[in-house]
């Protein structure tokens, strides 16, 4: 059986991934470390562990050394020197963090502060949303994991872009995540007096997932493509509603719209298109890797409005990663991702 571990297995992303991964059948996880809890067992850090693994978190050298796979859930600038130590025995690299996904290292030096450390590395990696280029995966040992606003954007725009059929330097992309996608550090915006009864924008023109949108469209469309991006705060636990804003090339009817949408997902495991009518809704793809779109226009027909709701934990970070991991082994993409959202 494969053998996978976990770095920052006690961030909530780290452990969203232990806690999908142990119910996959095809792997086995062999390791997890943590540099909070090191020698500490997983079950003592979230009690929803105790009694169904008796994992500990170990070195990261550890992980590395038992495992045939290893995802990296690690804050922008830790990633790297992992992906070296790992790819130079072999191993392959599942990155859910920010050190891989933009190609351009300038980009990554202006919207992060830091430099490429092993620049060989990136020319092995890929950056891989399993939607739009999951075909291309089993080249490569270092995979970059989407960001989870990137891809509740990206799958909302795609079937648009990749059939030239909006404009490409007017797009507005407003989204609202939980709180968890903050992280389980301590900052005052996460504070229960301060985020309960309210709703804020932040990183307002300035967010550092803008770069990795543009980055994706541009590859959807073929063309550079220019977004208006503001995250905000919503005082839910998990999920994105991302609310998207475009205007077509030609008059286009939204059943006509809504057809081409359905074309482009027909085959397509985790994403839904709402029948027209319908909205989507974050409690309806909680806990699970699905992405819901409903497609609208406003009166006047001249602007084509998406809304694109995943659970940012899941379809956003680690139940995505798990997607490439199945695509990379060569097994079916929802193993271990046959997940129902809660009716309430």
């Amino acid at each position: 059986m494969f053998k996978v571990g976990i770095i920052g297995a006690t961030g909530y992303v780290g452990v969203e991934l232990l806690r999908l991964l142990l119910n996959h059948d095809q792997i086995t996880v062999s390791a997890i470390s943590s540099s909070t809890f090191k020698d500490e067992e997983i079950s003592s850090v979230y009690k929803s562990f105790f009694n169904k693994t008796a994992l500990i978190c170990k070195d990261k050298s550890d992980v590395i050394n038992r495992s045939d796979l290893i995802f990296t859930a690690l804050p922008h600038g830790l990633s790297e020197e992992i992906a070296e130590q790992a790819i130079n025995k072999n191993k392959k690299v599942i990155d859910l963090g920010a050190d891989f996904r933009l190609t351009s290292e300038s980009t990554y030096e202006q919207w992060y502060g830091k430099k490429f450390i092993y620049k060989s590395l990136h020319s092995k990696s890929i950056y891989v949303l399993p939607e739009f280029n999951g075909n291309k995966i089993k080249d490569y040992n270092i995979i970059a994991n989407p960001g989870c606003y990137p891809t509740s954007i990206s799958l909302g725009l795609m079937p648009l872009l990749k059939n030239n059929l909006i404009h490409t330097k007017n797009i507005i992309c407003d989204s609202k995540s939980g709180i968890t996608g903050a992280g389980r550090g301590l900052s005052l915006k996460t504070h229960f007096a301060e985020a309960n009864e309210n709703f804020t924008a932040y990183g307002v023109g300035s967010h550092r997932h803008t770069p990795e949108i543009e980055q994706t469209l541009s590859c959807m469309a073929n063309e550079n493509v220019e977004i208006t991006f503001t995250p905000h705060l919503l005082p839910i636990n998990r999920g994105i509603l991302s609310t998207i804003y475009c205007e077509t090339k030609d008059k286009l009817t939204l059943k006509e719209i809504h057809a081409i949408y359905i074309k482009q997902y027909e085959n397509e495991e985790f994403v839904h298109v709402l029948p027209l009518g319908q909205t989507a809704e974050i409690k309806h793809v909680k806990y699970t890797n699905n992405c819901h779109i409903s497609l609208h226009q406003n009166y006047r027909k001249d602007k084509i409005i998406i809304i694109s709701v995943i659970d940012n934990m899941v379809k956003g970070s680690a139940g995505q990663a798990i997607q490439n991991m199945n695509i990379m082994l060569g097994i079916p993409q929802n193993t271990g991702l046959k997940l129902i959202a809660p009716s309430f």
